[in-house]
């Protein structure tokens, strides 16, 4: 459901009823005569619109995590905050850069559409930025021929699908200057070559056949990201790249967690 155009329709929708009464039904109706319940309604809400439009449009958008692909950084069901403008201004609902700031870096925790059907919302993690060669082979990644500091923190269990009981190793991994977790589960392969799909600038990644690992070039205006949760997350290994277009905006805020109440409020690394 693409909400942002729910909004943009409900809000020239009220606007377009302000604007006619005023223009031309409020002459025709008597000083005494009440207004149209219609009318009434469009007055009311088309400010309250407005605003709502206007600030998930440009400024923080809302989002709640549907899949535990990004654990043990976002849990299922936790409620999170997303910067509009980190990346740059766009349009709504066309999703057009009108306005370049920032570009996306490694290590930043992204929403973006998902490039097979953008009317899905995805977040992961970039991994690789525009012209990176990403390496991840049994389990350890490395970007521009450089392995990518990790450091074991000890075990995160949870119940996964068809009420599997999962335990994985958790890491501290170093993309930026401020780490993050991310967490394997050892007797799973890197990626599983028969589900890849045949995505835009496929010819730039090369595949193990026994699912040891792969190599990707990043392409110019596109971005290569996998989730946190490793062994769980259908991400770039998959479908591809990110082009920049699809980009969203950079989580960074939990709001509310009702799984634990401890993370409301944390900042999202």
């Amino acid at each position: 459901m693409n909400f942002a155009l729910i909004l943009f329709s409900a809000l020239v929708i009220t606007g377009g009823i302000w604007l006619l009464d005023a223009l031309l039904l409020k002459r025709s109706r008597g000083p005494d005569e009440r207004e149209p319940m219609l009318v009434e309604y469009a007055k009311s809400f088309f400010p309250v619109i407005l605003v709502v439009f206007g600030l998930r449009s440009f400024l923080v958008e809302p989002f709640k995590i549907p899949s535990g692909s990004m654990m043990p950084t976002l849990l299922i069901g936790d409620f999170i905050l997303v910067n509009k403008y980190t990346y740059g201004i766009r349009l709504p609902v066309i999703n057009q850069k009108i306005v370049q700031m920032n570009n996306p870096e490694r290590g930043d925790v992204m929403v973006f559409r998902y490039p097979a059907d953008p009317s899905l919302d995805y977040i992961k993690r970039v991994i690789g930025v525009p012209g990176d060669l990403v390496e991840y082979r049994d389990k350890r990644l490395t970007v521009n021929g450089k392995p990518v500091l990790t450091a074991n923190t000890g075990t995160y269990s949870y119940v996964g699908n068809g009420l599997n009981y999962i335990s994985a190793a958790v890491y501290d991994e170093s993309l930026k200057s401020t780490p993050h977790t991310m967490m394997t589960e050892p007797d799973k392969p890197s990626v599983f070559p028969p589900q890849v799909m045949d995505f835009p600038y496929r010819e730039n990644c090369s595949y193990n056949a026994e699912g040891e690992g792969f190599t990707c070039k990043v392409p110019a205006g596109q971005y290569f990201m996998m989730g946190d949760n490793r062994d769980a997350s259908n991400d770039s290994r998959y479908w591809g790249f990110v082009p920049d277009k699809n980009i969203v905006g950079k989580a960074f805020f939990i709001w509310m967690s009702f799984d634990d109440f401890s993370r409301i409020g944390t900042t999202i690394q």
